[in-house]
């Protein structure tokens, strides 16, 4: 499948500084032939037995798509949000949403071919780009590690031999935003050239802060962002047999985080769907939303061709520093609200950061294509070290909870592969493929995890006092703990101790520290009463004597976290490929691809699962890719059908952590979200794909993708229903039948296009229309609740709508081009459409996570 320029160039001869409109290759006489690289090897898309869709560079452009979540506004199937910094991609419904250091991608993200185990800040790499190619379908035989759902692979622009130039543009756009963007090539010689690139970007996503109090009505919405990044590339080509390519990359993103809105209050308070509510009108509160993460990253490639084989070694490094305090709010405003009495002075908050190194290396040996028999062998090495660290802040919580920590200095992923692939001419028109790949993987981890807790009691021994912690200029210390090892800590002292190592800088109204730095020191083991109207619950005072403590108290800490797995599988494929004619093909095949299993957190007395699984995905598909004339002219139908068997597939389940035994019957304590092998699907479906150039210099994408997906296996415990007066237990529910999450069944994109000669210049326009059909955010597809006193709401009375109704978007585009100077003018999401691409559900929780509101700009670029 693609979605391209009508007449595109080569990938080979086509560079990001050009900017002669595509489809004037066309008039002149060009073919049309886009290259990809689908099975780890350049050829002809119309050649490839799968579904491949590419934008090369000048189509991004004009079609307004300006950052990696818009993708998917032109490619039918695929979903792409932005979680706290994690990019989560799905294709045909099939991803994942667990972006710990747990969990892995389901689409396996790459950059020049090469696999980038952390998606965060992937839309930096978007720029100077030569084509974006997704793949759909299970990938594991080539492409390996995660390639369950498909491959999403950012190829950058290439140094050209013998050529200087390059290009300079500038945009601005809506809600005061601007960038600017360049590249020059500069040849070295007539074997080596290099190619810097950069890129600056000031964006606003059109969240609205609505808080009225003084302190909170001046704090910056979520969804700012200022980020630059540049590219250093080199290309050495001594002679026509070897060849070496080095890419170094450093970008930076800041900004106030990434935006989300909890619309649970707003829905039950008002028993409106979230589509008649302003999700972008925030309610924010506490300290300022602030995100910072810098990834930097090398890799080459060494080929050499010894005439009926190439030998290729290539290997990369690749480092990502990430912090966020989250943009804290009370949800969304809604009809009826009363903003002005609103509790503005609590700063709960979330904070995130992740630290990783990876290390990816594959050496792969592939016969040259002027073979009967085409083959590659290969083998795969990943490492990956990861330090991360969460923490949830209760402010002015009232007894007994303050927060949740999981800090895990010592994170390792390791995975090594083996694989062959190849395809045989049994005729000219008849092809055998087939492939298989063998996969070793390992992980480990340690850390913390758990709650911080502080029952500090009153006169007569009531209960109990708050605690103010995480107000202005609170941080805290996360991954530069000076100690990690709770095994041994068993006094109330220790505890204390630990506690406060985990403050870097104290809020200003904090009062942790005064509450228990005599206990950490050893001073007072009770403590120092603090008595302040803003942590009092009405009832509780100091008590008088215990030398100006509490009466008593209790310390809370997270435990120990260790954890690890090991696994191995097999992935393969096989298949035919036959041509009725030169211009018409056929093909049949079945292929295979896992997720990477893992483990869950441990907590002592748990009965939590210690591991899960790798997912399994078998794929079977027929297709057809047909040339022929029409008005004349080239173009381009092509028609797939697939079945997809999804097995061990892996749901979040809330599990007892605390099981107390003693009691008859057995009682818990408490429960957490763990992963599972408890789910299987089924999907069916069908693409097609039609590309025609008419009459009067217009030209018409047409790409239609049906999907029909059932859940076949899977009860899980119902997380809207969570019950915390019964230790948190929560009542199971059955998924069979419902439809995977992010999954329309019908999503259509349409491009129309034309170019005109006017005056000395060209001038064309282009329009991208998007449908994609309702879908659910969750597994639980909006089924009504069942507490487990037997009670029941629907969904949309509880606070959890979860079905995001069918939506239209448009992205509209034009330019005019004389001599080396071009001006173009766009819009994206035209229609204005609020689309939830993600939600997150649980106990009084519903966030969404929105896409970009309209945008529209104004590019001008030059080349030389």
């Amino acid at each position: 499948m693609l979605l391209c320029s009508v007449a595109a160039m080569p990938a080979s001869a086509q560079s990001a500084d050009e900017v002669e409109p595509a489809d004037e290759a066309a008039e002149e006489g060009s073919g049309d032939v886009i290259i990809v690289t689908a099975n780890r090897r350049e050829e002809s898309l119309q050649e490839v037995s799968g579904v491949v869709q590419a934008l090369d560079s000048e189509q991004l452009r004009q079609d307004g798509i300006v950052e990696l979540r818009q993708l998917q506004v032109a490619v039918p199937g695929l979903s792409i949000a932005n979680q706290e910094g994690n990019v989560e991609i799905f294709i045909r419904g099939v991803g994942s949403s667990n972006n710990t250091e747990l969990g892995d991608p389901g689409a396996a993200p790459h950059l020049n071919g090469t696999y980038i185990p952390r998606p965060r800040g992937l839309g930096l790499m978007f720029y100077d780009l030569e084509r974006v190619e997704v793949n759909k379908g299970p990938q594991g035989t080539l492409y390996g590690r995660n390639a369950l759902a498909g491959t999403l692979n950012i190829i950058t622009a290439k140094p050209r031999l013998g050529e200087f130039g390059g290009y300079a543009q500038a945009e601005v756009a809506n809600r005061s935003s601007y960038g600017a963007e360049g590249a020059l090539n500069i040849p070295l010689g007539d074997t080596l050239a290099v190619r810097a690139a950069g890129y600056y970007i000031n964006r606003d996503y059109g969240f609205r802060n609505v808080s009225t109090g003084e302190q909170a009505s001046r704090l910056k919405p979520a969804g700012l962002e200022e980020n630059y990044a540049g590219r250093l590339s080199l290309l050495w080509e001594p002679d026509d047999r070897l060849s070496l390519s080095i890419v170094g990359d450093y970008g930076m993103e800041t900004g106030t985080g990434y935006p989300g809105a909890n619309i649970f209050g707003a829905v039950t308070a008002t028993g409106l769907r979230p589509d008649q509510l302003d999700l972008k009108d925030v309610v924010y509160r506490g300290m300022q939303g602030d995100m910072e993460n810098e990834l930097w990253g090398i890799q080459g490639n060494l080929a050499y061709d010894f005439g009926t084989f190439t030998a290729e070694l290539s290997g990369s490094y690749r480092s990502v520093d990430f912090y966020q305090a989250n943009a804290s709010s009370e949800g969304i405003d809604y009809p009826g609200r009363d903003l002005d009495g609103f509790q503005y002075d609590n700063f709960s908050n979330n904070f995130w950061q992740t630290e990783s190194r990876s290390q990816v290396y594959e050496a792969r040996l592939s016969a040259n294509d002027d073979q009967r028999f085409r083959w590659n062998l290969g083998g795969f090495y990943f490492k990956e070290d990861q330090a991360v660290g969460y923490l949830a802040l209760a402010d002015r919580g009232y007894c007994c909870y303050s927060g949740t920590e999981f800090t895990m200095p010592d994170v390792n992923g390791e995975s090594f592969a083996f694989f062959g692939d190849g395809i045989y001419d049994f005729t000219d028109r008849l092809r055998f493929f087939a492939g298989l790949r063998y996969t070793e993987e390992k992980k480990s981890r340690y850390g913390i995890g758990g709650n911080w807790a502080l029952t500090l009691g009153g006169e007569d021994f009531a209960c109990c006092f708050g605690t103010r912690l995480g107000t202005e200029g609170f941080r805290p210390n996360l991954l530069d703990r000076p100690n990690f090892d709770v095994s041994a800590i068993d006094t109330l002292q220790g505890r204390a101790q630990f506690l406060l190592e985990g403050i870097r800088n104290p809020g200003l109204r904090d009062t942790l520290i005064d509450q228990i730095g005599a206990i950490a020191n050893g001073s007072n083991p009770n403590g120092t009463c603090v008595d302040r109207p803003d942590i009092d619950n009405g009832f509780v005072d100091c008590p008088e004597g215990f030398e100006g403590g509490f009466s008593f108290v209790e310390l809370t800490i997270p435990d120990q976290q260790i954890g690890q797995s090991k696994f191995d599988f097999i992935d393969w494929r096989a298949g035919l490929e036959f041509d009725l004619s030169p211009d018409n093909m056929l093909y049949a095949k079945v292929s295979t691809g896992h997720k990477s299993g893992g483990f869950n957190d441990s907590f002592n007395g748990s009965t939590i699962p210690e591991t899960f699984s790798p997912e399994e995905l078998v794929v079977y598909e027929v297709g057809s890719r047909n040339s022929f004339d029409a008005f004349g002219r080239n173009a381009i139908f092509n028609l797939t059908g697939f079945y997809y068997d999804y097995s061990d597939q892996v749901f979040q389940d809330l599990t007892c952590i605390n099981l107390d035994e003693a009691q008859t019957p057995p009682v818990c304590n408490g429960y957490s979200l763990v992963n599972r092998n408890i789910g299987a699907s089924r999907i069916y479906g069908a693409e097609s794909e039609l590309r025609l150039k008419l009459p009067a210099n217009y030209a018409l994408d047409l790409n239609a993708a049906y999907l029909d997906t059932k859940i076949t296996e899977g009860v899980v415990a119902d997380a809207r229903a969570q019950d915390f007066d019964a230790g948190g237990e929560s009542p199971l529910v059955s998924l069979v039948g419902n439809r995977l999450p992010l999954a329309s069944k019908m999503n259509l994109s349409a491009r129309l296009s034309q170019w005109l000669d006017i005056g000395a210049g060209r001038f064309d326009w282009q329009a991208l229309l998007n449908y994609r059909s309702s879908f659910f955010l969750t597994q639980f597809n909006e089924d009504d609740i069942v507490f487990l006193d037997g009670t029941s709401q629907s969904a949309l009375e509880a606070g959890f709508p979860d079905r995001q109704n069918g939506f239209v978007t448009l992205n509209l585009g034009a330019g005019y081009t004389i001599g080396n100077f071009r001006l173009e003018a766009w819009a994206s999401n035209f229609l204005n459409e609020e689309v939830s691409q993600k939600a997150l559900v649980g106990s009084s929780l519903n966030i969404r996570f929105l896409n970009d509101a309209r945008t529209y700009g104004l590019r001008g670029r030059i080349t030389f």
